[in-house]
């Protein structure tokens, strides 16, 4: 063998031959034991990124692992190819969304294959293809037939200058977050589906899923937010437009003689009517029209409200509350008013504060009973207090109590309640799935017949003009409808790109082209066994995948529920930060902070403005500094933190992997941490790596089939660590197989020449497979074994070598260690005795003395007195 492992060779000629080979074909008819391994299919960006290849790393070690365990193994990979992006590029760059996307694909398909990851590439699939949104259009049909899509109309964020509906996390400071204009608050028609009618069983599931993260399982639990609390009716002071009463939802109806005020939505009935003859209000409620609608921004935005004049009445005490119009009521959640209970909640706390409303405690920890509501809202465990007939009752009981004399009063009834809202899919954009249904004059709306689909995207559109082109297109949106034969109008909205998504997974199994699934083959290999991805998903996309596989589970097309039996989810790669110095003066400590958080302020040492973002590539270190290396100017280390473009700390692993070859990258990516959490990329750690795939390459140099003899300390070595990382392999704990294959490494390059070495290492080739599978069928290769190690077996255990029969015996002196001595397991006493009183350091240290006591722990330790 050569001295110095040639990965650019090796890569290449490998994945040659196994994509010659089609080594990685799944197949539907083996009868092997199936394992379907899936990482979340990447968003068709331009080119991948390491996060990227950390993630497909992991699933690849897995799916070689199971394919040498026996396994046939579905292992494939698509694009999630619609979206936003896309569009942009094409405002931006005056491209169509197809080609940027498609030409964007072709370079991540090439990325991707230079790793050498194991994947059966004949199930590619592109969701902006129509033989894919084709079959989901036609899963849409089903669900409408099925009562599971409607159309209502729902408040929406409105962008007035790019003129689309923009999601909440897209509203930033309550304006576009690409346009910059004031979002405003508009109903528009939109589609929906019934998630909510899956809201308990979705939440039952996440008992099931014992091989998904518990803070995946919280979140999703959290999000779907089951509430058991009082449904129940104020009484107005005064009608408002006919209506006497305002219903409210509340989860702590025990603390209802706390209430101090009520809130209503900008949007409520109530509001409405009120604003047309209150020109504050008006102007107050478009305010809050003009505020996103995202939980974190609302949680964080300055509570606002305004102060209707009319009053609401405490079903108990009588007392009027005064009505607010606040802008952290949405009339999307709930019934879009509140009961605010100000002692025990923070926000209403805050409100009233501001607006000098009354505060009253009324549950109390012991020693409590008597203490106000400082700045800081109550919400710990407690008694009742100032709660009339509540007194002294626990917190469930009190509740309890309420809802019996509401629902005995006829004012109120005890009722569930979910956080979960039904699915808005509509999204007035080009670049996503036609949601195939016809408007019709004299039918109302009418499914596209499913002989008719797809429903294809016209190519000639224009985004010179702001909003969605399938509105303005001549003549794409015209057609007869299919029931009367009239002129009639496609439906121009398009399918929120999580429904790409949500069944993916199904269509990677069966690929029929005269419908999305064939319900046999699919159940031979889902649910997924393995799904790997970055928690940034643990929430929408999870959750919107498990309704859609429970939705086909209700339409009778699948027969289980859930669709990812185990779940991981992977940290991410950071890496430094560098930044040029521009103007010489004192930061300020806001900007100090961003960049040192943990660091303590000081102007006087710190005075440098922060100027633009380095590359790593742009970067040359000498010492512990950085320097500009075109320019040789000092440039600022900043923090570590995740890879971003805006950053500029990405490495492109085209450029490593040309420098290092494939087999380096990837087990960089594996050994360096914790598969769960983050990853430093550094240059000292992918050196590392390439140092020690060579030094795997000339150990595989030395294995001779002729040498003989035996040496039973390395077989049990090598027998324990076969054992031990088929172990870690299936836990995903990845580092620590790789900590095992260097333990073996060592052993084995200490050993003398046997008949064992040259076992254990041709077993070594076989065991770094799955993680540096060039290296692995090169040294195959070169050693004269026949066919691949892709095809080849994991090594069998023997499990009478994984028992120790020797141990290492500690001899102390008063209590320290002196020497050690190796005997077999159960040596008796007297042995051991004799044998560390003759124990070299032993006799040093004794000088012919005797020892006036000898302790003895079998198979631990000898302590010799003196």
């Amino acid at each position: 063998m050569q001295r110095r492992f040639n990965p650019l060779e090796a890569d290449a000629r490998w994945q040659a031959v196994w994509d010659e080979k089609q080594t990685f074909k799944a197949s539907d008819t083996s009868d092997k034991p199936r394992s379907y391994v899936l990482e979340m299919f990447p968003y068709p960006s331009g080119r991948i990124h390491i996060g990227h290849v950390r993630n497909y790393s992991m699933g690849d070690v897995l799916a070689r692992f199971r394919r040498m365990t026996g396994h046939e193994v579905l292992h494939p990979m698509g694009w999630d190819a619609f979206g936003m992006p896309a569009e942009n590029a094409a405002m931006e760059k005056k491209v169509h969304p197809g080609d940027w996307t498609r030409s964007n694909i072709a370079t991540m398909r090439a990325q991707l294959k230079k790793l050498g990851f194991a994947l059966d590439w004949s199930r590619e699939l592109a969701t902006c293809e129509p033989d894919y949104y084709g079959q989901e259009q036609a899963l849409f049909l089903d669900m409408m037939e099925a009562g599971l899509v409607y159309r209502k109309e729902s408040a929406v964020n409105w962008d007035p200058v790019d003129m689309t509906v923009l999601a909440n996390e897209q509203v930033i400071d309550g304006k576009g977050w690409r346009s910059g204009a004031l979002v405003e608050k508009r109903k528009l028609s939109q589609w929906f589906l019934k998630i909510t009618q899956f809201a308990d069983d979705l939440l039952g599931g996440l008992k099931t899923l014992d091989q998904w993260p518990e803070k995946v399982r919280l979140m999703q639990e959290n999000w779907i937010g089951k509430s058991v609390g009082l449904q129940f009716r104020f009484k107005l002071d005064e009608a408002v437009d006919g209506i006497g009463e305002l219903e409210v939802f509340s989860t702590r109806p025990d603390t209802i003689f706390g209430a101090s005020f009520a809130a209503i939505a900008a949007d409520h009935p109530i509001a409405l009517a009120l604003e047309a003859k209150d020109a504050g209000l008006a102007a107050f409620a478009e305010e809050c029209r003009h505020s996103g609608t995202a939980a974190a921004e609302i949680e964080t935005q300055e509570k606002k409200g305004y102060d209707t004049g009319r009053s609401v009445i405490h079903p108990f005490t009588g007392r009027k509350l005064p009505l607010f119009v606040a802008n952290f009521v949405l009339m999307e959640y709930g019934t879009g008013a509140v009961m605010a209970v100000p002692g025990h909640d923070q926000r209403d706390l805050d409100f009233a504060r501001k607006y000098m409303l009354s505060v009253e405690r009324v549950v109390a920890a012991e020693g409590d009973e008597d203490k106000g509501i400082g700045d800081e809202a109550y919400a710990g465990p407690g008694k009742l207090v100032n709660s009339d007939f509540l007194n002294g009752m626990s917190v469930e009981d009190a509740k309890a109590e309420i809802i019996r004399r509401a629902e005995e009063g006829g004012w109120g009834t005890g009722t569930t309640v979910f956080r979960l809202r039904d699915w808005g899919v509509s999204r007035q954009r080009y670049w996503g799935t036609p949601i195939p249904v016809i408007h019709c004059d004299d039918c109302g709306v009418v499914g596209v017949p499913k002989a008719q689909l797809p429903v294809v995207l016209p190519e000639d559109v224009s985004f010179d003009i702001p909003g969605n082109p399938l509105d303005r297109h001549p003549t794409w949106k015209h057609v007869d409808c299919p029931k009367c034969g009239k002129a009639a109008r496609r439906e121009t909205d398009t399918l929120d790109t999580f429904a790409d998504s949500s069944w993916y997974f199904i269509r990677f199994a069966s690929q029929p082209k005269d419908k999305p699934f064939d319900r046999e083959t699919v159940e031979k290999w889902l649910p997924v066994g393995q799904y790997i991805g970055g928690v940034e998903h643990a929430i929408l996309h999870l959750l919107y995948a498990r309704f859609w596989t429970r939705a086909l589970q209700h339409m009778g097309q699948i027969g289980f529920a859930e669709p990812f039996t185990g779940l991981f989810t992977q940290g991410m790669v950071t890496h430094e930060t560098y930044k040029l110095p521009n103007v010489v003066r004192a930061m300020t400590e806001e900007e100090f902070k961003a960049f040192w958080p943990n660091d303590q302020y000081d102007p006087k040492t710190e005075m440098t403005e922060i100027g633009p973002w380095l590359a790593p590539s742009e970067i040359e270190k000498r010492g512990d500094k950085v320097f500009e290396a075109a320019t040789g100017r000092e440039a600022i280390l900043g923090r570590v933190e995740k890879m971003s473009k805006s950053k500029k700390n990405v490495v492109d692993p085209d450029d490593i992997i040309a420098q290092y070859g494939a087999d380096a990258v990837r087990w960089f990516m594996l050994s360096d941490s914790p598969p769960e959490r983050d990853l430093p990329w550094t240059e000292s750690g992918i050196e590392g790596s390439w140092r020690f795939i060579n030094r795997l390459w000339r150990l595989f140099g030395e294995a001779d089939k002729a040498a003989e003899g035996e040496d039973k300390a390395l077989d049990r070595k090598l027998h324990q660590t076969i054992d031990g990382i088929a172990k870690d392999i299936e836990a995903l704990s990845f580092n620590k197989a790789v900590a095992k294959i260097y333990e073996l490494t060592n052993a084995i390059e200490k050993a003398k020449p046997s008949a064992s070495r040259s076992a254990a290492i041709r077993a070594l080739a076989l065991l770094v497979a799955p993680m540096t599978p060039h290296l692995a069928e090169e040294a195959w290769a070169d050693m004269g074994e026949q066919g691949l190690v892709a095809d080849a077996a994991w090594p069998e255990v023997d499990p009478a070598l994984l028992v120790e029969d020797e141990v290492t015996i500690a001899c102390q002196v008063m209590g320290k260690l002196r020497d050690t001595i190796t005997v077999p397991k159960g040596t008796s006493k007297d042995e051991l005795e004799r044998l560390a009183l003759a124990a070299p350091n032993v006799v040093r240290i004794l000088d012919g003395a005797t020892p006036k006591k000898v302790i003895v722990v079998p198979d631990r330790l000898v302590n010799l007195v003196i």
